[in-house]
């Protein structure tokens, strides 16, 4: 896995096999955040499931002016941190080794870090389908929104199998969906936008 654009370009990382998730390909990548625009510039992020932090640390080389990493797993940890060391971002990041379905999003001593403007959502395929009502992991979703852990106008980004059904909670607006390699990439705004609902892409 290697960083596609921005100042670290090019740059290697470690990746994590065996993952349940798929890695996510440089295609997608480029196309997610062509599709994000200008809105990394300064941005406060959350990688969340982040693995070994190949989005987050995507976002970061982009422009981001920090990245929260949300992971449990003590391997992709592991390799996480390698990977941060490597591009030498410790002081605008922080690795959080952290249940997602009990955690409040808060990382303490580290205020500067919040609140998160944009958030990247990426559970394992196989939990997406417990994103319903009154399920662990959409109190989770319901905890990021709250005022104290995203900003009013936060973007929420969620990855998929491509055809998942799952129902988001109602702090969650649907955006926009893309689709590509397989996989659907969701798109949300904390609250409905003004504008008209902006179609989905094929």
């Amino acid at each position: 896995m290697r960083i596609v654009a921005g100042k670290y370009r090019r740059r290697k990382l470690q990746s994590n096999p065996g993952r349940t998730t798929r890695p996510i390909t440089d295609r997608v990548k480029e196309i997610l955040f062509e599709r994000l625009g200008g809105e990394l510039d300064g941005e406060r992020v959350a990688d969340v499931f982040s693995g070994t932090g190949t989005i987050g640390l995507e976002a970061l080389s982009r422009g981001a002016a920090s990245v929260v990493f949300i992971e449990n797993d003590r391997k992709a940890v592991e390799l996480l941190r390698q990977n941060v060391s490597m591009l030498e971002a410790d002081d605008v990041t922080l690795c959080w080794p952290t249940d997602v379905l009990r955690c409040s999003f808060r990382p303490k001593n580290v205020e500067h870090l919040l609140p998160f403007d944009l958030v990247f959502f990426d559970p394992p395929y196989k939990m997406v389908a417990d994103i319903q009502p009154g399920s662990k992991l959409s109190a989770s979703l319901e905890r990021l929104a709250r005022d104290t852990v995203t900003t009013p106008d936060a973007l929420l980004i969620l990855r998929a199998s491509e055809g998942a059904e799952f129902t988001p909670p109602d702090c969650w607006t649907p955006r926009r969906k893309m689709t590509m390699s397989r996989m659907d990439i969701h798109i949300f705004d904390k609250h409905p936008p003004d504008e008209e609902a902006i179609p989905e892409d094929d």
